[in-house]
């Protein structure tokens, strides 16, 4: 085997210093909350599970679009809406 001259120590110096931030925040999706709340809630760079409860594109439409324009994702799984901020991919691999 060849020598990689890897330095462990120095490492770290080397490493994103961008820590994840943001929670993952559990909700319903009923029309009962305005828009502004969960675009608001994304752009603070929290990830979202919300519970389907209605017609997913009625009660999407309101924030859909702002989501992906600030480059985050959407995705419908089971009866939930997945919702991702910028930077935070929804692995779709495993399914």
């Amino acid at each position: 085997m060849g020598d990689f001259n890897l330095n462990l120590q120095t490492a770290e110096e080397h490493l994103d210093e961008d820590d994840a931030e943001g929670d993952v925040v559990l909700g319903v999706l009923d029309g009962s909350a305005p828009p502004e709340k969960w675009v608001q809630s994304v752009a603070r760079g929290n990830v979202l599970m919300l519970a389907i409860e209605g017609d997913l594109n009625k009660l999407a439409s309101g924030f859909a679009r702002d989501v992906k324009d600030m480059g985050g994702q959407l995705m419908h799984f089971r009866k939930f809406l997945v919702v991702t901020p910028p930077g935070v991919d929804i692995n779709t691999d495993d399914l």
